[in-house]
């Protein structure tokens, strides 16, 4: 088993976003790795909850990621949070993401959940992806 691919995983995940133009002239800067003290953008990215589960074999080390990636506007209901939501994943699936350890082997989608995020208008849309990980 391992879990060792994790943290490279991460930051190759949270480098795209930051860096992705689509994404970017939605959000501006606002793509965070955990929230920042302070007042909030009224639409932002922020990375959530992972699962790992062993997927090694007797040669190679390897896992299965389960990400949340979420996107939060707090106004313009949920077409500005979808149209980012949908630049997310644009940017992430199938991405040939370089990770400082390992290899990704497949990014994918695998679902979303919209809701209200609290009273009020703001929304909040979860995005879950799979990753496919193996350790050199």
């Amino acid at each position: 088993m391992t879990y060792a691919v994790g943290s490279a995983l991460q930051a190759a995940v949270f480098q795209r976003l930051q860096t992705d133009t689509d994404l970017l002239g939605l959000v501006g800067p606002a793509v965070f790795d955990t929230l920042p003290g302070g007042t909030l953008p009224d639409l932002y990215v922020v990375l959530g909850h992972e699962e790992a589960k062993d997927l090694s074999s007797a040669t190679h080390g390897g896992a299965v990621h389960r990400f949340v990636v979420s996107v939060v506007a707090a106004t313009g209901g949920f077409k500005n949070a979808k149209d980012t939501a949908a630049a997310v994943s644009d940017a992430l699936v199938d991405a040939g993401l370089s990770l400082d350890r390992g290899r990704l082997v497949s990014l994918r989608f695998q679902r979303a959940k919209a809701r209200r995020a609290r009273a009020g208008s703001a929304r909040r849309i979860d995005l879950t992806f799979q990753a496919i990980v193996e350790d050199d």
